[in-house]
């Protein structure tokens, strides 16, 4: 039924990854039931076979950039919105098996992403020892309590799932590094506005028009709808076609964005609606969103939308 909080949720896995973490600060997940995927593919196929009510997906790392793959889903296939979205930051610590130490480490199991983001510290305090690539942050701390590896880059719930002592903790080169996930569900009414929200879209542009994408960017330009974010994808139908995705500030409930998304409709080829949920912020990210330009709030929209409709009546006063 559309508005009933989800009960069932699915997490890209392993279990012990920042997926489960990022999972955990769901109120309504603790009270839920939760299962681990292998894939976000399969995750989001979950959702919608209605296996699960929602999926939790990572959307974008603030070092890596955007994970191809679950713009590739959101974009395809039978329809999905985001309803929610969390940012957690990523720190990595270094775990091993009771009683190791540093000295006795020769070899390292880590997710490629992970390791990257720790060579600093690696080529500073273990710069003999030799990382072996793994699929998952918690498949690199099961290996490190099985013997499998002398230790592991993990995140922190993985350290404490498999019970390993934490050597070194905030080991990442960037200290200041955020994974942002998304929060999945099949279609339904969006969260209320929140007069801080975003919404996403996947559009696809007239590839034989030209200023087919400033066109698209106008459309947003002249209403003062903010756009944070745009990433291009392939479509897989021939080289330099491409989907754009679009993070806009504020919600499809919005006088200015409902517009806005109106003309995209007009001079698209195709608009995919991937949600409008509000907007996550870390203490220390930023205040409240920019303040729309004079003349472009709702409450000018919907003064000059009253001023018209006297206009058609013949009311001049």
């Amino acid at each position: 039924m559309p508005g009933t909080p989800p009960t069932r949720f699915v997490f890209l896995g392993p279990e012990g990854t920042f997926a489960e973490q990022a999972l955990n600060s769901i109120p309504a997940a603790e009270r839920g039931s939760r299962t681990s995927a292998r894939s976000v593919p399969e995750a989001l196929e979950s959702v919608r076979a209605g296996e699960a009510d929602a999926a939790l997906v990572p959307l974008e790392n603030s070092i890596g950039g955007a994970i191809g793959v679950t713009l590739d889903e959101l974009a395809e296939g039978e329809p999905l919105v985001i309803t929610r979205e969390v940012v957690l930051p990523v720190e990595f610590v270094l775990a091993a098996r009771p009683g190791t130490t540093l000295p006795r480490i020769r070899g390292v199991a880590a997710h490629p992403q992970a390791s990257n983001q720790c060579r600093g510290w690696l080529r500073a305090h273990l710069p003999d020892a030799v990382v072996v690539d793994v699929l998952s942050n918690g498949a690199a701390a099961a290996g490190a309590a099985t013997g499998e590896y002398d230790a592991a880059i993990c995140a922190p719930i993985g350290a404490g799932r498999h019970r390993l002592d934490v050597l070194a903790d905030k080991i990442a080169d960037h200290s200041d590094a955020v994974t942002r996930f998304a929060l999945v569900s099949r279609p339904g009414p969006p969260p209320p506005p929140t007069g801080d929200d975003v919404t996403s879209l996947a559009i696809y542009i007239a590839h034989d028009r030209v200023g087919a994408l400033l066109s698209v960017l106008m459309e947003l330009a002249v209403r003062g709808v903010n756009m944070s974010r745009i990433e291009s994808r392939p479509t897989g139908e021939t080289l330099g076609r491409y989907v754009f995705f679009l993070d806009c500030a504020g919600h499809v409930a919005d006088v200015r964005l409902g517009e806005a998304l109106q003309g995209l409709r007009r001079v698209c080829a195709d608009v995919r609606f991937l949600g409008s949920y509000p907007r996550h912020r870390l203490p220390g990210m930023g205040d409240r969103p920019i303040p729309a330009p004079p003349g472009l709030s709702d409450a000018d929209y919907a003064d000059a939308a009253a001023w018209l409709a006297c206009l058609r009546t013949g009311d001049l006063t």
